[in-house]
């Protein structure tokens, strides 16, 4: 397979956070199969919140746009809190997703293949994400990988270290959202409008 550029994003502002151990193990696996690989975290390069004024001027805006629209794929690692995903992504997608031709905007996210790697403290979240992953498909045209990793802190053995169901789940996730990404890659078109 052809090496891909592939973005995997942190968005929990948890300073232990398993949605950050998950990007982690899957920016390791990206890069041992030979693909180029962007790790961002929140908590160590962060934005600011979404004004959709000032925002576009923080220095790491710009970081996280490019990554994100230059990437053949992107691995979002999400956290659950109340039911809900964590801001941390909402505000990043709100930031990189705005377009406004008067202000040079164009969102980052459109026609990218996403992959969820969420975290949650019960089992029951388990779909979480489904109201930000539609909001992708809808608005951005995302293609969302239908393999997702969810894991509770019982899929872990060790601070940082997955279980044996979750290394297998985590390991399958990232291998279907590199498969979906090199076969959409390279489609010749290029959504430029918004719903």
């Amino acid at each position: 397979m052809t090496p891909l550029r592939l973005t995997v994003l942190s968005t929990s502002l948890d300073p232990v956070s398993r949605s950050r151990w998950m990007a982690g193990l899957a920016a390791s696996q990206l890069r041992e199969a030979g693909h180029t690989v962007t790790l961002l975290d929140l908590r160590e390069t962060p934005l600011p919140l979404f004004d959709n004024d000032t925002c576009y001027a923080h220095p790491n805006a710009g970081l996280y746009h490019r990554a994100i629209r230059e990437a053949d794929g992107v691995f979002l690692g999400v956290p659950v809190y109340n039911w809900g995903l964590g801001a941390g992504v909402k505000n990043l997608v709100e930031l990189t997703g705005s377009t406004d031709p008067e202000r040079g905007l164009h969102g980052a996210w459109f026609d990218r293949v996403v992959t969820f790697l969420v975290s949650g403290g019960l089992g029951h979240g388990y779909l979480s994400h489904g109201a930000l992953a539609f909001g992708l498909m809808t608005d951005f045209r995302c293609v969302i990988n239908p393999h997702f990793t969810y894991a509770t802190s019982a899929e872990w053995a060790a601070d940082g270290v997955p279980g044996e169901w979750l290394a297998e789940r985590l390991a399958r996730t990232v291998e279907r959202g590199v498969d979906l990404a090199a076969r959409l890659g390279d489609r010749p078109y290029r959504s430029v409008w918004e719903v």
